[in-house]
Order: C-alpha cells, then structure tokens, then sequence
C-alpha cells in the first residue's frame, strides 16, 4: 500500500523532547500504516538514538531511525529527501510536534491530493507559558486547486505550515545547504520555481515550540553563527539570480526576492546588534552588502527599502559606521522602553 506521507524528524541531542514528538504522530491504526515517519539522528550524543529505536522496535513499519554523521539541519532533510517513499514529504524537528488529530486530518486529505503544495495551519508555542499563537492562512480559500502565483500574492509560505509533494523534490533534485544554520527558507523557496498548485486545509497540524534556550534563531544564536546566516544569505541571492537569468515567472521572482530580502534585512540587523566599535563586524558587513550587490541586485535595492539605517550607511559608504550605529541602539532603546 502506498505511503501518503514521508514526515522527517531532524534529530541532535533532542532526548528532552523527541518522546513527545514521536508519540504525536500515533494516529488511527488504518492511517497510520499509510505513513512513514524518519528519525534521522543526526550524530547525537544523547538518547536522541535510543528513544527513536523504541518506536521503531514496535511499529517497524511506520518509524525508521537513520543515524548518520553530523551534518546539520539540511543535511538531515537531504537524507530525507533521498529516502522518502511517501507521496508526499513534511519536516518536523524533533523539539516539535504535531496536534495529532489535525495531523491525522492532514494524511486522509492526502489520499485524493494531487497539488505541488499542501498549505495548512500551525500554533506558536511558548516552552516556558505553554500559551499558543494561532498561525492561519485563511486569507486563501480551502480545499480548492489554488495557482500557486495568487497564493504567493497572498500569503508568505511558511516551512511548518508546508507539505510538498516528494516526486517535486526527488525529480528537482532539491538540496539544502548541509553544515548550516538558517536553511529553512532554502526549504521553502528552492521548489518554488517547479511548484504550479496548491492546497489549502484549515486544520492546525504543526506546533512550533518557541522560547528554547538552545535555538538558533535567539540573537545570540544569530551572532554565534553569524557566517552561516551570511552564506545562506548569498546563496539563496545566487539560486535568485539563476532563475531570474533563465526567464522565470514574474510573480515567483517578487515572492522570493521579498523572502530573501527579509532575510538579508535580517542580516544587517544582525550586524547591528555587535558593539558599533567592532571594526572587524564593520568590515564583514560592508563585505557582504558589496557581495550581496554583486549577487542579485535586485535583493540588494528592495533590502535598501526595509532599512533606514542600511540605507544610511550605503549612502556614506560605511564611513559613518559608529556614528549610525549609536544613533540606531538609542532609537531601540527610546523604543523599547
């Protein structure tokens, strides 16, 4: 019987949380054979390993382990990608979780499915409050064949919220960054280009844990791994560029030019957030806005929009760095405060 689902469950050192992730997925017997769900332990040192070979052990048909050598985050969807057998494919890290009878809603809907994107909703959860922010897309009319153009007029396609078809990914050859931080919108824009169809259901599936002390995306996180952010940046600037020189869709080149300028408005503020005397961050930044200008110079002029003070140092070429800087951390704090 074919595999409505491949869901992959990035794994590092996530033994605190991943019995709660897997045992969400334990839906109704008669769906639950129609999924596969892939572990992928991705070098842990932890029980990471153990807690998901339990699962296996007792329904083997449904969740397999995949332990590798670390590679990160992209590495471990790679993996995925490479190996999925499901009609179609859904990422789910192993701090999360599903909501199990929205997940359960989520693989009968696939049965009869034939878009290129499955669209559905997701909670925001504080780990420390426990309290939930709905996320919803019904801005987009549901249980309809959507074109994804209109879609992407619409709404900014979220990685939780997103179900892709898998033969999309395997015939694309779709391939993320590995040894990486900030892949997720590599996840959701390298498709975009092969996508034409998309499906909206009004179900809540994922639950998006936030307030973790370890993530990534925290501003320390950010600094600590401020080169990964940087070669994402560029990178996705390049796979723009590629697509842009072959003629692409007009309305797919706006949606990922917005999304990857967010992500490099993002960058600046990161290089804001290190003390205005850091000349070696002066000097980074000022490397990668000139890169970024090289690299798609569409990117570069809609980034300028998002930010006043980028903008400012453009225009004085950096050489009013400290200065624009002290004026940008006192406009935060008159704001924060």
């Amino acid at each position: 019987m074919e595999k409505l689902l491949t869901v992959v469950i990035p794994s590092y050192n996530v033994e605190q949380y991943l019995e709660q992730t897997i045992a969400s997925f334990l839906i109704a017997p008669q769906w639950l054979k129609r999924i596969e769900v892939l572990i992928v332990n991705d070098g842990s040192s932890d029980r990471t390993e153990e807690i998901g070979k339990k699962y296996e052990q007792k329904y083997p048909d449904v969740f397999r382990v995949i332990t590798k050598e670390n590679g990160g985050h992209g590495s471990t969807i790679n993996r995925g990608i490479l190996e999925g057998k499901g009609k179609y494919f859904k990422v789910v890290d192993g701090d999360d979780w599903v909501e199990t009878q929205g997940f359960e809603n989520l693989v009968k809907e696939l049965e009869n499915c034939r878009c290129d994107f499955v669209i559905t909703n997701y909670y925001e959860v504080n780990d420390v409050t426990k309290a939930r922010k709905e996320k919803s897309f019904r801005q987009i009319p549901a249980k309809k064949v959507l074109n994804i153009q209109k879609v992407l007029e619409k709404i900014q396609i979220p990685m939780h919220g997103l179900t892709i078809r898998t033969e999309l990914l395997k015939k694309n050859k779709i391939k993320l960054d590995e040894h990486c931080f900030y892949v997720d919108v590599e996840y959701i824009l390298f498709p975009v280009p092969y996508a034409e169809s998309v499906w909206y259901l009004d179900e809540y599936v994922y639950m998006y844990r936030l307030a973790v002390a370890t993530q990534s995306v925290s501003m320390a996180g950010y600094q600590k791994h401020l080169q990964n952010h940087i070669d994402v940046v560029l990178h996705l600037a390049d796979f723009l560029s590629s697509y842009m020189a072959k003629g692409g869709d007009p309305e797919k080149i706006n949606y990922m030019c917005t999304r990857i300028s967010q992500m490099a408005r993002d960058q600046a503020d990161i290089f804001m957030s290190f003390p205005a005397s850091n000349k070696e961050i002066r000097e980074k930044f000022k490397r990668f806005d000139e890169e970024l200008k090289k690299r798609n110079l569409k990117v570069y002029e809609q980034t300028g929009t998002y930010s006043g003070m980028l903008r400012l140092l453009r225009k004085t070429r950096f050489l009013g760095y400290r200065w624009i800087m002290d004026i940008s951390k006192k406009r935060n704090k008159t704001t924060e405060s």
